[in-house]
């Protein structure tokens, strides 16, 4: 980086500020996780795309401390799916507390995991705790302010594109470093199955809260 540089933004007329702030919000509504896939192919370009987007986020001193590893290989989203389930089912039936399953129970889940092999990607968002010159270790600021803010860019992209996602994250996630052979300074963060809905495919019927539950401004 050398010095700082002129910024210029696009400035809209406030009625089309409005018009593509309504717009924007009510594609955002329409998105919803999404447990069954089609293996139809999407586009990679669409995946490259929306990791683009993600790599623009902000980060804490702008060290970009994130990893996006995408998984199409038949073979290798096997052996994802049955690394996770082993950890999964030893959750369903032995970790969660009860009031955990209790919480889980009206959306239908359990240790199963089929979406990993349906859907056509995975992305795996990987967050990385230290850079390494050599053998020296750089050390990250806001990790994971900065690696959930790209992943919320990521999934609004995904979306944006008329895409499918799930954000599912099996614990423990250790699995992941080594099957898809990840460094120690990378820890995974989220996995996202991307694809489109099957046929058929149904969610469950929640409500989000109102504005007035999640909004608090002190204009008169």
């Amino acid at each position: 980086m050398s010095g700082h540089l002129p910024f210029s933004q696009r400035r809209l007329p406030e009625d089309q500020q409005k018009a593509e702030s309504e717009a924007f919000l009510h594609r955002m509504r329409e998105r919803r996780s999404i447990r069954h896939f089609s293996t139809e192919p999407v586009p990679f370009e669409l995946i490259q795309n929306a990791i683009s987007t993600a790599a623009s986020a902000p980060s804490g001193a702008n060290q970009q401390p994130w990893r996006f590893v995408v998984v199409s290989d038949p073979a290798l989203k096997k052996q994802l799916r049955e690394a996770a389930e082993a950890e999964e089912k030893e959750n369903y039936e032995r970790r969660f507390p009860e009031e955990w399953l209790q919480a889980l129970e009206p959306f239908g889940t359990d240790w199963t995991k089929p979406f990993i092999e349906d859907a056509p990607y995975v992305i795996v968002v990987f967050r990385i705790d230290y850079g390494l010159d050599g053998e020296r270790k750089i050390k990250h600021y806001y990790v994971s302010e900065s690696v959930g803010i790209a992943t919320g860019f990521l999934l609004a992209a995904l979306h944006m594109a008329g895409l499918s996602t799930l954000t599912h994250s099996p614990s423990p996630m250790g699995f992941l470093n080594k099957t898809l052979n990840r460094p120690p300074n990378e820890r995974p963060f989220i996995l996202i199955p991307v694809g489109y809905a099957a046929s058929g495919a149904t969610v469950p019927g929640i409500q989000k809260k109102s504005l007035d539950e999640v909004l608090v401004s002190n204009l008169p």
